[in-house]
């Protein structure tokens, strides 16, 4: 696959090199600016400053992980602290020196992602191979996923005036969608696709990459993250179908978790156990509210002992392991939502581990280099609960030579512990094992679809000085 990228004009090495002197002369600046305002409250806008986010931190803390009077105070915290901190500056009369600083730091920053861009590296789209036009597709519905976008969108008719033949999931009963999917391979479909959630995606593009064919992704959920990551058009899903008469086929990697697909993510610790509630389908903020206290203080939630490859990651609260890593686990920084390849062949993990009000407080100054986050890639991961498993985190993991993982456990672990694959809510035996088949997904998508937007590098300072000095663009590419 090649990836084709918006370029603009001119000279690439000129621009980066010039977004670097600006990052570097308004980082200059914010320091400046604060300097030059020692005699007026320097110190006290940056001292301030941090010490309210930790307050906030602190009080997010006790908001979620307790309950009564301390839940209340916290919640007076996380909102009074940057109140506090704004009253602070306006009554020192430091705001304008506060907002001038931050508003030269957000330049720094904009100009110096900027500049540690590859040369004409933009909004894209990865290209894949030519596919010709399927004879017989068989695409699987879900008319109630995502508000009812199958109806909205009219995907049926659309889909049968391209030659699909579509099977519509009856939401009124449980339905094996795995069991339509090999009954539509029986009857001779060529390509396989899905209009519904990622978990519904996950199971049909099981059986699609283990016949070989070709599979259609629509973008009819609600949050489609792997149509995102495809580069799909997730405001229309019609023009997903376009697949069908002019379309291209990518390769990209499939997840299994203890023999289960999927395409995005598995969660376990406290968002596993909270979505395990039935209510949590209808009310998830209030549910999540009600359940985190005994979750992360009661005794309630499961501390998971995990293993990612050599690494073992001991009592965490919470873990995270995706098809190929997210852009940053950073949550507010841009592309966080991301994974800027599918077909690496490496899971995404993210661990946390916060044991009281100090540690969530360091997590939030310190954010992706907290002690109390653990970020990292492997190709297999193994996750018990406290006290089960073999003792040594090990099981078979030996590959097949075709892309495959044997993933038996050959511990002696017993229990389960709660999954959320995909967002669907699972228990699995432990230990759970979670490894990638690399490529063994053909995914069609159309050949005009809206792409994908490369996320930010990571902010290298370094980097930053050598290309303002003027340093060859090859510099910057890496290592």
């Amino acid at each position: 696959m090649s990836t084709v990228t918006a370029s603009g004009p001119g000279d690439p090495a000129g621009t980066a090199r010039r977004l670097a002197r600006c990052a570097l002369a308004a980082a200059g600046g914010a320091v400046v600016v604060l300097l030059t305002a020692l005699g007026s409250g320097g110190f006290l806008i940056l001292l301030s400053g941090l010490a309210g986010l930790a307050a906030a931190a602190v009080g997010l803390w006790w908001f979620v992980a307790h309950r009564g009077l301390l839940r209340l105070l916290g919640a007076v915290l996380a909102v009074g602290s940057p109140a506090a901190v704004l009253a602070l500056y306006v009554l020192g009369g430091v705001w304008v020196v506060a907002l001038a600083s931050l508003a030269l730091w957000a330049v720094a920053l904009g100009c110096a992602r900027s500049a540690l861009r590859r040369p004409g590296e933009g909004p894209g789209t990865v290209r894949g191979l030519p596919a010709r036009r399927p004879l017989r597709p068989v695409l699987i519905m879900n008319p109630k996923s995502g508000g009812g976008k199958v109806g909205r969108f009219g995907l049926v008719e659309r889909a049968e005036k391209l030659g699909a033949r579509v099977i519509l999931i009856d939401p009124e009963r449980e339905n094996d969608v795995e069991a339509l999917a090999r009954g539509a391979v029986a009857e001779g479909a060529d390509l396989l696709g899905v209009a519904g959630g990622d978990g519904t995606q996950a199971l049909v593009a099981a059986v699609a990459a283990e016949h070989d064919l070709p599979f259609l992704v629509i973008s009819a959920g609600t949050r489609n993250h792997f149509a995102l990551d495809l580069g799909l058009d997730r405001t229309d899903p019609a023009a997903c179908l376009d697949a069908l008469t002019d379309g291209e086929e990518l390769r990209v990697d499939l997840g299994s978790v203890s023999g289960r697909p999927f395409v995005n993510t598995v969660s376990f610790g406290v968002y596993a156990d909270v979505v395990q509630h039935p209510e949590y389908r209808d009310a998830k903020a209030g549910t999540a509210i009600e359940l985190l206290p005994d979750l992360l203080q009661g005794g309630a939630g499961a501390r998971l002992d995990a293993r990612a490859d050599g690494k073992r990651l001991p009592a965490q609260q919470a873990l995270l392991v995706s098809n190929n890593p997210y852009a940053t686990p950073d949550p507010f920084a841009p592309g966080a939502a991301q994974r800027p390849r599918l077909d690496g062949g490496r899971l995404g993990v993210i661990g946390i581990r916060v044991e009281g009000a100090v540690q969530a407080a360091e997590l939030a100054v310190r954010g992706t280099q907290s002690e109390a986050l653990n970020v990292l890639t492997a190709r297999r991961v193994e996750v018990t609960a406290n006290g089960t498993g073999d003792g040594n985190g090990t099981t078979n993991g030996t590959g097949d030579g075709n892309g495959t993982t044997n993933d038996t456990a050959i511990g002696t672990g017993t229990g389960s512990i709660a999954v959320a694959v995909d967002g669907e809510a699972l228990n699995l035996p432990t230990p759970v094992v979670c490894v990638l088949r690399p490529r063994a997904l053909r995914v069609r998508v159309p050949r005009d679809r809206p792409g994908t937007t490369p996320p930010p590098p990571p902010l290298d300072w370094r980097r930053i000085l050598r290309l303002a000095l003027g340093n060859p663009p090859s510099a910057r590419s890496g290592a």
